[in-house]
């Protein structure tokens, strides 16, 4: 099929070669004179590196066996990789470089012509059938145009990637597909950059059953220290006065995109889809498309803020408490804690109306619709950016197996649709270690709860010892010391642990044999999200709803392992739950922009620094770090590209943060605007600057994190409804006002007395609570909780019922743009017509053959061509090199 981006008719002529652009398919490369072999035109696909240490024995001591059995191992499978990608047609050149002990060898990989066009029939790539020239826009540019406004935003960025009509690589039909004279940019270079993956994880080194098969194995076990595909130069920009047309496409994202002047621009999305794929400009879009949404709920949150501050002012049970003196005598908040005065928590009480007024309930209801909308319009761009960069029907047609599932799947099945023999995964296998899998989710949760009690007891237990000391000052902030230490400490559990799990998902995710990456990449990220999303949120949900709802009363206190269960602060719940999440959610956020702004840096300067080369070749000149060193070697010094996971769990995070808990902290959509600022710019830089080339991948959309946003949208709804119910003060507020007339008196309404047998020297003192002097509830307790239940109930069906109606208002997909696939459908078809007598014969013959599973054969000792099922390979036509051109 074909994809158009045009916004206008196309033409109704069918589609014909169109005379070349100025411009390449091939991605730019202005250093493509040193990204070559030795002989000056040979292009580099990819480099695989590893190191060895030249070191002797010293004379009497004993060489160790096992280091020297390890290292036989990995020349073996080292020697046997490179003999089947030889065999596979890959060139290859070495090169050494040695550095002191080290010796670090560098094997340069091309694929010729020939692989090139066999690989893109099999992964199914889509090529050029002609250029189609689109202007892009989006929602913010048209609605500052209709106002009149200068768009601050819009910058012109040089070289925009032109669009195509494209379609699927047919070997028989080269001749039609627009480029095809020149083979050295008919492929682009990411394309280039993905057949030899594809070839390099498909390629076996050992015994299958094993698992040893496929590049990313031999990383793992150090076999090979690195495989990327290079830059295309460096990104600095050139010393004096350029055209900027004549930068390469590193360089223009660097001076467009990644440069800290850049914080205000919009982001160059089809550049950045042009160099690193459709997987990572997909997630930068999310990206700045979530920033930009979160700047109204950022300056409602401040709205509401002032608000808060303004009723602080005005407060009449804020001035009630504060002039109270001792005419509130409280009891005490432990077994060994003395009387207080309920005027001396103003400050805090005064602190938490900023979070507990009535703004917060129209605060909630606005970040829950806001939620939903957020979600509905991100799907139309998704939507539009899919199919102008020809994903739109990637998972469901043109996705193909994962390279490490094609090699080590134990049985073959024939495609009912296309009729190629297929890698087949038994089910029942699979449904057996996704279970076992799901054993160890659950098993780690459990862990999870097991650190979160300890630190309810650390909490206790501080508190206890705090009182105990002699400092009047310690002995009343026990509580809030106690809670704030809590948290610091919670934070440092949640990172310890998270490390620990993600690497056993990993594991499991791998051993469980999904089919495709997309499949393989939900499933992990699945994994992971539970066990984070009860990692980071458990302290804050059991603070928000059950921290002092099971302590009893005075003279009738519950306990835990023979410790009276916690209770809320002198303040209340509300203020230890915003403590809490400023403390989580903006001391993550630090820690990790200060990770990702250091530590990069300074792995950069050691990597730089270890890997100074002495030697080339045996040559034995030094070679300077810059512009001497080969781009093998400078990319070498680079960082490793880990994936987009930990990006996006950092955002869906954040993401539940400014929701699920949005009652307590009206200022959170504020602190994830400005970190998501600085994020937008760190991770540019990381991934223009600092990382090696990561492969380029096709994605759909961001995959299995829509639907947890979904979730996390629905759980807001609830959280909120309960937060404001019963954590609030807003609704006894709001039950007293009505049946008094007045807020006067409402301190008094919520203290009640204790009972008798609890009081010490017959002193009288109050505690929070509906009840009577013998402990029992009064009235009051159960109107409010028949009011309490109300609200959550109209809470939740208003909110869901506004968010079902937006949902249906705003559909998922552009009419245009479906429209525009149903136009290029036809398209297609109309273009393709001279082959379908043939397709439908071919189809028929593939109906009458059995559908059975069969086991497979023995492997064959090469991984490309020849161990491609005989199915799929009897249709590709073998395409000569020049070389052979010539040589006939």
């Amino acid at each position: 099929m074909m994809k158009s981006k045009r916004n206008d008719d196309d033409s109704s002529t069918l589609i014909g070669l169109s005379e070349m652009s100025d411009q390449t398919y091939g991605t730019m490369d202005s250093e493509k004179d040193r990204n070559v072999f030795s002989d000056g035109v040979t292009r580099i696909d990819f480099v695989l590196v590893w190191e060895e240490t030249l070191s002797v024995p010293k004379p009497g001591e004993a060489e160790d066996k096992s280091t020297h059995s390890v290292h036989d191992t990995h020349t073996k499978w080292r020697t046997e990789f490179l003999s089947r990608l030889r065999t596979s047609g890959i060139k290859q050149e070495t090169r050494e470089v040695q550095q002191g002990k080290t010796k670090i060898t560098f094997v340069l990989l091309n694929a010729p012509w020939s692989v090139l066009c066999y690989y893109a029939e099999e992964i199914s790539l889509r090529v050029p059938l002609q250029v189609v020239t689109t202007p892009t826009s989006n929602w913010s540019a048209k609605v500052l145009d209709k106002c009149g406004i200068p768009n601050i935003m819009a910058q012109e960025v040089p070289n925009p990637p032109p669009d195509y009509y494209t379609c699927q690589f047919r070997t028989n039909k080269l001749e039609r597909f627009l480029g095809n004279e020149n083979k050295d940019t008919f492929f682009k270079t990411t394309q280039r950059h993905q057949i030899l993956y594809e070839i390099l994880s498909r390629t076996q080194y050992g015994v299958l059953k094993r698992g040893e098969v496929g590049v990313a194995r031999l990383v793992s076990e150090n076999v090979f220290t690195a495989a990327y595909p290079l830059h295309e130069g460096p990104y600095e920009m050139p010393k004096g006065t350029v055209d900027p047309k004549s930068l390469s496409l590193r360089q223009i994202l660097h001076q467009y995109w990644a440069r800290w002047g850049c914080w205000r621009k919009y982001q160059p999305l089809d550049h950045i889809r042009e160099y690193f794929g459709e997987k990572i400009a997909l997630y930068f879009a999310w990206l700045g498309f979530y920033t930009g949404w979160l700047l109204p709920t950022a300056v409602t949150g401040i709205v509401v803020s002032l608000f808060g501050i303004w009723l602080v002012i005005i407060d009449v049970p804020a001035r009630e408490l504060c002039d109270s003196g001792g005419d509130f005598r409280m009891c005490p908040l432990c077994n060994i804690c003395n009387y207080w005065n309920l005027s001396s928590i103003c400050t805090s009480y005064q602190a938490g109306l900023l979070f507990d007024n009535g703004g917060t309930v129209f605060f909630s209801i606005f970040m829950s619709l806001w939620a939903v909308t957020f979600l509905e319009y991100w799907k139309r761009t998704s939507a539009i950016l899919s199919h102008r960069w020809d994903c739109s029907e990637f998972e469901e047609v043109e996705e193909r197996p994962r390279p490490e599932f094609t090699a080590m799947a134990p049985m073959t099945v024939r495609n009912p649709v296309t009729g190629a023999e297929e890698p087949y995964f038994p089910e029942r296998r699979r449904l057996n270690r996704t279970l076992t899998g799901n054993m160890v989710i659950i098993l780690m949760v459990s862990v999870v709860l097991m650190f979160l009690i300890a630190i309810i007891l650390y909490r206790t237990i501080l508190s206890i010892i705090i009182s105990r000391s002699k400092s009047s000052f310690f002995i009343f902030s026990a509580g809030r010391i106690a809670s704030l230490t809590g948290s610091i400490l919670n934070l440092i559990v949640i990172l310890m642990l998270s490390r620990l799990y993600m690497y056993l998902a990993q594991i499991l995710t791998r051993w469980e044999m999904h089919r495709t990456q997309t499949k393989y990449e939900d499933a992990y990220i699945l994994k992971v999200f539970i066990f984070q999303f009860v990692n980071f949120y458990s302290s804050p949900v059991y603070i928000a709803f059950f921290k002092g709802r099971f302590v009893g009363h005075p003279g009738n206190y519950y306990s835990l392992l023979g410790i009276r269960n916690e209770d809320c602060g002198s303040a209340g719940c509300l203020i230890e739950l915003a403590q809490e999440l400023l403390v989580i959610m903006v001391g993550k956020q630090i820690i990790n922009n200060v990770q990702e702004f250091v530590l990069p840096k300074l792995k950069a300067w050691w990597q730089k620094r270890k890997l100074r080369p002495v030697q080339v070749d045996g040559a034995g000149g030094d070679l300077e770090i810059g512009e001497l060193a080969t781009p093998w070697e400078r990319d070498y010094r680079l960082l490793l590209c880990e994936g987009l996971f930990d990006e996006y769990l950092e955002m869906v995070l954040q993401f539940g943060f400014i929701t699920i808990f949005v009652a307590a902290c009206p200022l959170a959509p504020f602190f994830a605007l400005v970190n998501n600022w600085v994020e937008v710019r760190l991770d540019a830089q990381k991934f223009v600057c600092e990382y090696r080339r990561p492969v380029a991948e096709r994605a759909q959309d961001i995959g299995i994190w829509l639907t947890i946003l979904q979730v996390i949208t629905y759980l807001a709804v609830i959280s909120n409804a309960f937060l404001i119910a019963f954590t609030s003060d807003f609704l006894p507020r709001l039950y007293y006002r009505y049946t008094r007339g007045s807020l006067e008196g409402y301190i008094n309404f919520t203290l009640s007395v204790a009972p008798h047998n609890f009081t010490r020297n017959h002193t009288e003192c109050r505690y929070r609570g509906l009840r009577d002097e013998e402990g029992h509830h009064l009235p009051e307790y159960f109107h409010l909780l028949a009011i309490r239940l109300t609200f959550v109930i109209i809470f939740e069906h208003l909110v869901f019922f506004i968010g079902r109606l937006i949902d249906w208002m705003v559909p998922d997909m552009p009419e245009e743009v479906e429209i525009k696939i149903k136009r290029e459908h036809y398209m297609a078809k109309e273009a393709l017509a001279e082959n379908q007598s043939l397709a439908k014969v071919v189809m028929d013959e593939r109906e009458k053959q059995s559908t059975d599973l069969r086991y497979r054969g023995k492997p064959q000792s090469s991984v490309t061509p020849s161990s491609t099922p005989v199915s799929s390979r009897s249709k590709l036509t073998h395409v000569p090199d020049d070389d052979e051109k010539t040589s006939s």
